[in-house]
């Protein structure tokens, strides 16, 4: 079934409708932007109307059945967390973290037909004017089309057209005993062979031409090796020297005065909230240390605090 037949049966919507629909979507976005983490730079958010997200969910239910998304993909994938990422590479003495630039607005239709089409997939010239228009949009009238931050389809399209690059990588990586995962756009690598990671920045610049078409590039200003004995951190997740996982000691002290203060009346209701979600943060990542704060203020504490709500 084509795609166009497909938003047809489930959108109760006639095809040319559709059509005429999709040729305005890529304007029904509401634009804005927010900080940037860590910088004083700012990042480009593109909302898209309520109707138009509805439509994409629709698209990307029928597209997760044909495309592929590699296993070393670890983001944006029900069952999996920055946790499974983390621990990856947890047993790794040598790391290596890498970073894509502008990795959503880089990805157009172009980039996604060419790698469907790797992979065997082709789609009518109805169901590509449907995909582009739907899933893609126009910064301004005359931009070309990009993928938005904050279309719902948008972390599904990015798995997926990273499909080619994540697998040549990853077999390269295999056979130089290097573990490889790829969380959004933050690439991590570790091993336990000295120096073998060195080249591996070379080897993804290459394999990015190759395979993205010279769309996707690296952030060479976020590039970082590191080893143990040295602060080693995941996706926000630090990894010991004892090869487990940690929320690391800034968090542990923060969360621990927290309560405390929490515990004698002195935490304004707002920090609470940002306590609650710290503690969760600590249950799923290191749960001794959750354990170890229910015994220092006691269960009772620490069980009303997670159910605590506002008024």
């Amino acid at each position: 079934m084509s795609l166009l037949a497909y938003l047809e049966d489930e959108l109760l919507m006639d095809g040319d409708e559709l059509l005429v629909y999709a040729k305005t979507a890529p304007h029904r976005y509401k634009k804005y932007t927010i900080p940037k983490r860590n910088s004083r730079k700012v990042r480009a958010i593109a909302q898209p109307s309520k109707e138009l997200k509805f439509i994409q969910r629709a698209v990307i239910e029928y597209l997760e059945s044909m495309l592929p998304i590699h296993e070393s993909a670890t983001a944006y994938r029900k069952g999996i967390s920055i946790r499974n990422n983390a621990q990856l590479h947890v047993d790794g003495k040598y790391l290596l973290k890498m970073d894509f630039k502008d990795f959503f607005p880089s990805i157009t239709p172009r980039l996604f037909f060419n790698v469907a089409s790797n992979v065997g997939v082709e789609f009518s010239g109805e169901d590509k004017e449907l995909i582009a228009n739907l899933l893609f949009y126009k910064m301004r009238r005359n931009s070309p089309l990009r993928l938005s931050i904050g279309a719902p389809s948008s972390p599904f399209i990015s798995n997926f057209v990273m499909w080619l690059f994540d697998n040549a990588l990853n077999n390269g990586c295999k056979g130089k005993k290097v573990v490889y995962s790829r969380y959004a756009d933050d690439l991590t690598f570790s091993t336990n062979v000295k120096d073998n990671l060195y080249q591996t920045p070379k080897e993804v610049e290459v394999l990015l031409k190759l395979n993205t078409y010279g769309n996707i590039k690296i952030n060479k200003e976020k590039t970082v090796y590191s080893s143990k004995g040295h602060n080693r951190h995941v996706t926000g997740i630090t990894l010991a020297n004892n090869n487990q996982l940690s929320i690391g000691r800034e968090r542990k002290r923060l969360i621990s005065s927290m309560i405390h203060n929490f515990k004698y009346e002195k935490l304004q209701p707002q920090k609470i909230e940002e306590l609650k979600g710290l503690l969760a943060f600590a249950k799923h990542i290191e749960p001794t240390f959750y354990e170890r704060m229910n015994k220092k203020y006691g269960q009772q504490i620490v069980s009303f605090l997670v159910s605590w709500q506002v008024g």
